[in-house]
């Protein structure tokens, strides 16, 4: 025999059964050229913007894009991945407003993560990216250009924290200054950064710095498969000061083509290790200017530059 289930019960099952799956979607939420920010931004009613769906979604979670749409730049302060799904283009235009495409502030510890975006400053916005506190950033999949300043400036102030930066499988092009720019901002803490993949090209200055002058922890960075291209001042950059952070960056399979300098290492405590990778077509190689160090591990191509000069110093390998 079968028991007849009471209306207002099946209605308050019913409730209980939408809020929970309401509550689970904050997990992951949506935006699409379609959505409504009054929207609660699950698939089916998907947000307008990027703000409203960071804004909505639960530490940790997920903003995906539906659609190929422009969502407007972002303001984040919680962990989050802002993903565009292959085949997708999911744009954020800074044209106006602060400049700024993406800005990062988020609690010590914190990741955040980007895929699959284009960012563009239209010549008019600032930077990219802005990163000025939190634990790590991965940037991978994304386009980031047209900016006055910076495509990605890393610029943690983190105390004595650690922060990580990870770009991968990016192009990084046509900014009036550095295409990737790294400089712990009054930071004691410890930075790394892998650059896997990455296409740095067509910029003012550099196509990607590592700043050590303004922080006293170490500052280290690897780029492998790696293009700079096309930059006027040099490919890659490396500075610091003998009372500030040790600065290294290590190429490996990378390319240097087409720019002022191939590679500069500015002042004592800038290193510059270089392995199997090309130097061609620049100005000038490689420069040490006021102590910097570039070491080679012997297996490089360094050929085609304007000033010929020989083979840096080679460094022991274990």
């Amino acid at each position: 025999m079968r028991t007849a289930i009471p209306l207002t019960v099946l209605v308050t099952g019913l409730a209980c059964s939408l809020f929970t799956a309401s509550a689970q979607a904050r997990a992951r939420v949506f935006v699409a050229s379609y959505g409504n920010d009054s929207n609660p931004c699950t698939f089916g009613s998907p947000c307008k913007t990027f703000q409203n769906a960071v804004n909505v979604v639960d530490p940790g979670g997920e903003v995906t894009a539906i659609d190929s749409a422009g969502f407007g730049p972002v303001t984040i302060n919680k962990a989050v991945s802002i993903t565009s799904p292959p085949g997708l283009e999911a744009g954020i235009f800074a044209g106006g407003g602060t400049g700024i495409g993406i800005s990062i502030n988020v609690d010590i510890g914190v990741p955040i993560s980007l895929r699959g975006l284009t960012i563009d400053g239209q010549g008019a916005g600032t930077t990219g990216i802005q990163f000025d506190a939190g634990g790590s950033l991965i940037v991978e999949n994304c386009v980031i250009h047209h900016f006055t300043t910076y495509g990605i400036n890393f610029a943690p102030n983190n105390g004595n924290a650690a922060s990580r930066l990870s770009v991968s499988n990016s192009l990084v092009s046509d900014m009036d200054n550095d295409g990737i720019h790294i400089t712990p901002n009054g930071s004691s803490g410890p930075v790394t950064a892998l650059f896997n993949r990455v296409q740095a090209s067509n910029n003012g200055r550099y196509g990607i710095v590592m700043d050590g002058t303004t922080s006293t922890s170490t500052i280290s960075a690897t780029a492998v498969d790696t293009l700079a291209s096309g930059n006027f001042s040099a490919g890659f950059f490396a500075v610091a000061s003998s009372a500030q952070a040790p600065t290294t960056l290590t190429l490996f399979n990378s390319v240097a083509a087409d720019n002022g300098a191939g590679l500069i290492a500015w002042n004592s405590g800038a290193a510059l290790r270089v392995a199997h990778s090309v130097l061609t077509g620049n100005i000038s190689g490689w420069s040490t200017p006021f102590g910097g160090t570039v070491s080679s591990a012997g297996d490089n191509t360094i050929e085609g530059n304007t000033n010929s000069e020989t083979a840096p110093p080679t460094y022991a390998t274990k």
